[in-house]
């Protein structure tokens, strides 16, 4: 008998014996701390409710990711500020709008972002409403009549009610009508903006340099009582958004043959330009500290309402699995980065200055895991477009309990895409970096963007789901002797130019932004 391949052979199993002993007891470990002693609330608090909004280039901004770094400190791991350049810095006062003829009536409403102040005394003005046109000629016609005035620059909604409030409860005659109507209504809103030249972006432009008074908007999100909060877009005038009900009332008078007279009062300060950071923390490795497995997040928010889903749960998330892995794994075999990122709102500014700022890691990356697009548990992965990734992916999502991965479907491998979220600038350098696409919990119309993306929206049952997963994965990511394959997918062609598609390119971050 050769003992000594014996010899060898015991030893292999009882290293493998040993390493899944280990894997089971920190998965346990894991969910235990994630469920028993989870942070996730308390840190929510602080950051959604005790910060606030995080609109890029305020205070608010600054703020959040001094309060990030500290926490981090907190936990014994190192984290700093990185600069990667300046944003004009705006800061929202109080505002009120007010209908002070043909009665008096506080409507529901709010300053657009980096919007001008109006003053203590604001402005008085009588509002018009803005027509479809047929040609440019039209327009340019009707143009001077806004001088002076509050214009209404938004589509008239007849029905706040959702579509799926009229599918369950209108009759199937009705429902049909009220969705050939408004499909109607859109098309015809629509096309004049095209026939302008104009799209919601550039709508504003027009109208101050014609000597309007301000601009009144109502960018329903189609659910009730619910509008997306943009910027305003104006450089002299103020723009306020109020709510689908108040601009229903305006455009019916106007209708009606009676012409309303707001008062709107806004106190925001310009407070010139201020820089811009990422915030990026750091548990270095131990075995491998050049090999790096990055938790991705965006800081920053727009500021109709706190940025509770979009994307403080993403935060908030990362920063909760840093903690518990600092505390039951300190000691990783490759560096754990965590990222928060700013101004991904404005164009994923925060984590395209990272990508270029160390161009020398993404060689080294194993993976990145990005968390935004609301509080619901991780259910959709994609593989990015990398040809392997089904392989590792599939055995460090194996580790975790069934009841953390259950409802997940897999698409491999997937597409690398071109934007939508922060993995996306560390795809296009080559970067296996993966989306975790959470459960929709209405996000698309009630939360993202709006004004009511709010700290009770949070569902921390899922939050805390979300944290043990993603810690799980960080850790087998960390553990996994092999470095992950970056090998990229041979993208189709394009039925419409014959040609195959490209991977998307490394793009450069706005370094100077809100100027323009």
């Amino acid at each position: 008998m050769n003992y000594t391949k014996l010899f060898m052979a015991s030893a292999v199993i009882a290293f493998t014996f040993s390493t899944a002993q280990t894997q089971q007891e920190m998965v346990k470990s894991i969910m235990n701390e994630a469920y028993s002693n989870s942070q996730t609330e308390k840190l929510a608090y602080e950051l959604v409710d005790g910060i606030g909004p995080r609109l890029v280039g305020t205070p608010k901004m600054k703020q959040a990711h001094d309060w990030a770094v500290n926490k981090f400190k907190s936990w014994g791991i190192d984290a700093r500020n990185e600069q990667y350049g300046e944003w004009k810095s705006w800061e929202r006062g109080t505002s009120s709008v007010e209908m002070v003829y043909p009665h008096v009536k506080s409507l529901e409403g709010m300053q657009l972002a980096f919007s001008p102040a109006t003053g203590a005394k604001g402005v008085t003005a009588e509002v018009i409403m803005l027509p479809t046109f047929k040609s440019k000629e039209e327009f340019n016609k009707w143009l001077p009549k806004v001088k002076g005035k509050l214009v209404m620059v938004s589509q008239y909604q007849p029905s706040g009610r959702p579509e799926y409030n009229w599918k369950e409860f209108a009759t199937p005659e009705s429902f049909e009508k009220y969705k050939k109507e408004t499909e109607a209504a859109t098309r015809e809103w629509n096309q004049s903006l095209e026939t302008l030249g104009l799209t919601w972006r550039t709508l504003n432009k027009p109208f101050e340099d014609a000597g309007a008074a301000g601009l009144v908007l109502s960018n329903w999100s189609r659910g009730f009582g619910v509008n997306k909060i943009f910027s305003a877009g104006t450089k002299k005038i103020p723009a306020v958004d109020i709510s689908l009900e108040d601009y229903g009332q305006l455009y019916r008078m106007l209708q009606n043959g009676v012409t309303p007279k707001l008062k709107i009062v806004a106190n925001s300060k310009d407070r010139g330009m201020a820089p811009t950071f990422n915030t990026v923390a750091e548990i270095k490795g131990s075995e491998k500290a050049n090999e790096y497995v990055i938790l991705s997040a965006h800081l920053d928010s727009w500021d109709g309402g706190t940025g509770a889903t979009d994307n403080a749960t993403g935060t908030v998330t990362m920063m909760e699995v840093a903690r518990i892995l600092k505390k039951l794994y300190p000691n990783p075999k490759r560096t754990i980065i965590v990222g928060l990122w700013g101004s991904e709102e404005q164009g994923l500014n925060g984590s395209r200055a990272y990508v270029s700022a160390h161009k020398d890691q993404m060689p080294n990356v194993q993976a990145v895991f990005n968390q935004d697009n609301g509080t619901g548990r991780i259910v959709n992965v994609s593989g990015s477009g990398f040809v392997n990734a089904y392989d590792y992916l599939g055995r460090w999502f194996a580790a975790a309990p069934s009841e953390l991965t259950r409802e997940i479907k897999f698409t491999f491998p997937g597409s690398p895409g071109g934007g939508g979220s922060d993995h996306a600038s560390f795809v296009a350098a080559g970067v296996p970096g993966f989306m975790l696409g959470s459960l929709n919990w209405a996000y698309g119309n009630y939360t993202w963007h709006t004004q009511r993306d709010t700290y009770d929206k949070i569902v921390f049952d899922d939050v805390k789901n979300n944290v043990a997963l993603i810690a799980i994965l960080t850790y087998m990511a960390s553990e996994d002797p092999e470095k992950a394959s970056n090998e990229k997918m041979r993208l189709p062609v394009n039925p419409r130019t014959g040609k195959a598609a490209e991977w998307p390119s490394v793009q450069e971050p706005i370094r100077k932004g809100g100027v323009d």
